[in-house]
């Protein structure tokens, strides 16, 4: 017996000997302590957990260099490698994790529009139940603040800039062409699907130094990393019809739809003010291809589009009207790949072509003109912890633009240009805390056609001032090279220049959102030239100038009303401008001081239906009187516009959709067309600039076909 309590005494005194205590304490970093982490070996059983104290003890029989891990809820994991016989009397600091969602976010001048972001705004099937935006997501992003309503055009005019200081890109690649072509009065869309796209990012100002040639903003679309199932859509609408089909296999997917619009029938019910000769009629289709591999994704993107129409305009000056005619086609092409190298370096490569084909009749004269452009991307990222990554590629855009022109007293005329611009761009995210984050970056494009260099600093920067709120600030240069219309007539000017300054506050708690933004633009070297026309004989430099302020105000709550969601947008907008043929600097016409609008959308269960209506208002916008001394020197009455939707569901997979544009037929005036010779009494004559159509009314049925059977919840929207 004595022999047993002998041997057990020594097997406890040897195994004690053999073992090491770990211990220590694990605080935050303000040291207060942190009870219930987890603090281990790596690679063993052997552990505990901190106390109320932050304290922890634990024995080990592990033996030479080992790494201890400290984990805990919201705190960034922490190893530390060393000698086992070192780890006694610790003292751990945890620093936050900045990967939470409470975490702050750079905001400022950015909207997004997607399921997976943090700071969205709008979901991606917002875009096609928002009334006044008939399914074209240029319309449903004109619902937010920072733009500005320009009921004629139809494009995207942000925050005192002209629709083509907005750029669009398709997973990170550049559109050229991205409307459908339209006549005087009547509004352009969109021409690609918002179906195709899980995620829009649309940047008011201040954006990424990854993108350039944008005086404005940006404009992001993704599409759809992974179909998830096989179906089929179909759609028929007042206007024409299409037809989509979705494909899945295990590591790749195949999207494609077609579309035919066809305006005859739908005129022949309800005319507008055009003489059409032939209505505006279209074909268009697109295909998107994804295929995933271990490390990365491959997507090829291809869009097509043909339209043509002819029509006679009334015109002031001419008592015939004035014929206008056009036949047009678009090739849209975009690649990319976008992949992981190793755990810490990611590969992104793009490449975009676009070529479109426009004839145009005006009267007696023919414009024939043919783009070619093409743009290449690429860029690598460099993940050094959650609060450190870097951003940096290159990239090259290149656009070759010719065109012919004759009329009865010239013959054809040949003029263009190429314009090739080189870009390289580095941005790094640093994230200090959940509360304090910096993105900071540096961008250089060469323009070849100018043989001149632009450097263009970004800085975004942003601090939670609670758990719902934070306070963002940017600042950028930003700058773009004139337009076509002007680089065919004159190719030895130099890049449009702004500077950028926003300011931001964003609260946001689950289901409800509020966004105050005022910004300053600053607008150098802009664009100026001597006659009403342009032409050969037109002298252009770049003395002009401008400026825009403003604030900008939004709301969105889904929470506190039942079945209810809607959003409220506001915006102040102060600008001028000394540019084009301007005599002084003036608001431009396309800038109106206010604009307002509202979006709902109701469910009805018992009906299966979502009724909505979106409401716009827009203060007057300039325009100049002859009669009268002064340049832009009057200003339409305000624009209103309330628009109705209901959309009906049949059953899971089958809705009726109808909707109403201007459903109390306001008749809003764009501006006043003046004749260019006086009267007999010193008068100039005029006549309103109406659109073509006061309303419009649209009827559809779309049908899913679907593995799943349930794709239209509409409940949910």
């Amino acid at each position: 017996m004595k022999a047993k309590v002998f041997f057990l005494i020594f097997f406890t005194t040897v195994i004690s000997f053999g073992q090491t205590t770990i211990s220590g304490k694990v605080t935050d970093l303000k040291g207060l302590p942190i009870q219930g982490a987890n603090v281990y070996l790596e690679g063993t059983y052997d552990g505990g957990t901190t106390d109320i104290l932050g304290r922890f003890s634990f024995n080990t029989n592990e033996m030479g260099v080992k790494t201890l891990v400290v984990s805990f809820l919201a705190f960034e994991t922490f190893k530390k490698l060393n000698e086992v016989v070192t780890m006694s009397d610790l003292q751990i600091k945890l620093r936050e994790d900045v990967n939470t969602l409470d975490a702050v976010v750079l905001s400022a001048g950015t909207f997004e529009a997607g399921d997976n972001s943090k700071v969205s705004v709008l979901s991606t099937l917002d875009v096609v139940t928002t009334a006044s935006a008939l399914g074209d997501f240029v319309g449903a992003l004109q619902t937010l603040p920072g733009t500005t309503t320009v009921a004629e055009d139809g494009r995207l005019f942000v925050r005192g800039g002209e629709a083509d200081e907005t750029q669009i890109f398709i997973d990170g690649i550049r559109v050229f062409t991205p409307y459908s072509p339209t006549t005087n009065n009547t509004p352009t869309r969109g021409r690609y699907s918002p179906f195709l796209f899980d995620g829009i990012t649309f940047s008011t100002g201040g954006y990424s130094a990854e993108y350039g040639q944008a005086l404005s903003s940006v404009l992001l679309l993704n599409t759809i990393a992974e179909a998830d199932q096989n179906k089929t859509e179909i759609g028929i609408m007042t206007l024409g019809g299409g037809l989509g089909n979705t494909q899945k296999w295990t590591k790749s997917s195949l999207s494609v739809n077609a579309s035919y619009i066809n305006l005859a029938p739908y005129i022949a019910v309800f005319p507008d003010r055009n003489a059409w000769e032939k209505p505006f009629q279209s074909a268009s289709g697109e295909a998107v291809y994804r295929q995933h591999f271990d490390k990365g994704m491959l997507k090829i993107y291809t869009a097509f589009e043909t339209s043509n129409f002819g029509l006679i305009q009334e015109d002031i000056n001419y008592s015939e009207g004035v014929h206008f005619k056009l036949n047009e086609n678009n090739l849209y092409f975009n690649g990319s790949y976008q992949g992981m190298l190793t755990d810490v370096w990611s590969v992104f490569g793009g490449m975009s072509y676009t070529h479109r084909q426009k004839d145009v009749g005006v009267r007696d004269s023919g414009i024939d003109d043919t783009e070619n452009s093409y743009h290449t991307k690429f860029k690598l990222k460099r993940r050094f912890s959650n609060r450190l990554k870097l951003n940096f590629g290159a990239e090259y855009f290149s656009t070759h633009f010719n065109e012919n022109y004759q009329d009865n007293l010239i013959a054809i005329t040949h003029y263009g240009f190429t314009n090739d611009i080189a870009a390289a761009f580095a941005e790094a995210d640093f994230i200090f805390s959940k509360k304090l984050a910096l993105k900071a970056g540096l961008r250089a494009d060469y323009s070849q056609l100018f043989k001149a260099t632009e450097i263009a600093p970004r800085m975004s920067l942003a601090y939670k001032t609670s758990k719902r709120s934070q306070l963002s600030l940017a600042y950028g240069n930003f700058y773009q090279n004139p337009n076509n219309d002007i680089l065919k007539f004159d190719q030895s000017l130099q890049p449009q220049h702004t500077a950028h300054f926003i300011l931001n506050y964003q609260y946001n708690v689950e289901g409800r959102m509020f966004r105050a933004e005022a910004y300053y633009k600053n607008y150098k070297g802009l664009i100026k030239y001597d006659s009403e026309l342009l032409d050969f004989e037109t002298n252009f430099d770049n003395s002009g100038r401008g400026f825009a302020k403003g604030i900008d105000l939004f709301w969105r709550d889904n929470k506190n009303i039942k079945n209810v969601d809607y959003w409220v947008s506001y915006s102040f907008l102060d600008s001028e401008r000394d540019y084009k043929n301007y005599p002084y600097a003036a608001q431009p016409n396309f800038v109106n001081t206010h604009n307002f609008s509202v979006v709902s959308k109701y469910w009805i269960d018992a009906l299966k239906s979502q009724v909505g209506f979106s409401y716009a208002f827009a203060s007057g916008r300039n325009y100049t009187d002859p009669n009268s001394e002064g340049f832009l020197n009057a200003k339409t009455k305000p624009y209103n516009n309330l628009s109705l939707n209901w959309a009906y569901l049949l059953s899971s997979q089958k809705i009726l959709y109808f909707s109403v544009n201007n459903v109390l037929g306001i008749k809003n005036i764009n501006g006043y067309q003046y004749a260019t010779t006086a009267d007999a009494n010193g008068n100039f004559s005029r006549r309103a600039l109406l659109p073509a159509a006061d309303q419009f009314f649209f009827v559809g049925f779309f049908w899913t076909i679907s593995d799943k059977g349930t794709d239209n919840q509409l409940d949910n929207l």
